[in-house]
């Protein structure tokens, strides 16, 4: 009995690392919708895409093509952008500094939900993001909403992204979160917030194994849940 497990969340918290985890523990397929939007970003970036004009953002989604393959040395899923690896270029600052405007806009958000709902058209998918059991699948059997202490989520993002950008700076980092959370949380469309039957798993002193074994077991009741139902 295959579900779809919706999680969502701040900037930072863990999102990723435990979609991945799951997905890998159940042979589940595994989106990561913060890179779509990163992508969506990269592309604008690249194309000088206004974000005030309606029509050149229309415009520009017409020319973008998204797709996720697995990396058979890290059997991790990668971003592509219109055949492009972009997994690496998506993590960079000047993305990360703008891919909360670009996935406040409306069109941009619809031509992504779209494409993430025909991703869980046959359920055994881990989904993570902003609006993932809001919006895109409210009707998810397990929603998980992660949360952890602010300088906690800093400190991570620091050690993320320090390796290959050695000159960041914790106040860089601090202001990056702040933004995107004020962002993410105030948007008009499908803002950032915590659907009613999620689950809040705050992991600011939990380690990975044991978010993990909180998870699965989360999972083992909603399938449970499902099986009683059907």
């Amino acid at each position: 009995m295959k579900i779809i497990i919706a999680i969502d969340g701040y900037s930072s918290c863990g999102k990723s690392t435990l979609a991945k985890e799951l997905a890998e523990q159940m042979h589940y397929a595994y989106i990561d919708t913060g890179a779509m939007y990163r992508a969506i970003t990269l592309y604008f970036l690249r194309e000088n895409v206004s974000l005030k004009h309606k029509e050149e953002i229309e415009a520009a989604l017409k020319n973008i093509n998204l797709h996720f393959e697995l990396n058979p040395e890290t059997r991790g899923s990668e971003m592509y952008l219109n055949d492009e690896n972009v997994a690496r270029n998506i993590r960079d600052m000047i993305v990360a500094d703008k891919v909360s405007e670009v996935a406040a806009i409306k069109e941009v958000r619809h031509f992504a939900v779209e494409q993430q709902q025909k991703m869980g058209k046959h359920k055994g998918l881990v989904m993570d993001g902003r609006d993932i059991g809001t919006v895109v699948f409210p009707d998810a059997e397990l929603k998980i909403f992660m949360t952890a202490d602010p300088e906690i989520r800093v400190k991570r993002r620091f050690q993320e992204l320090y390796p290959t950008n050695p000159l960041i700076t914790l106040d860089e980092v601090r202001h990056n979160l702040e933004m995107r959370d004020y962002i993410d949380s105030n948007r008009e469309e499908s803002p950032l917030r915590r659907a009613e039957d999620a689950r809040l798993l705050d992991n600011s002193e939990m380690s990975r194994e044991e978010q993990l074994k909180l998870a699965l077991q989360w999972v083992a009741e909603a399938k449970e849940m499902k099986q009683s139902l059907a």
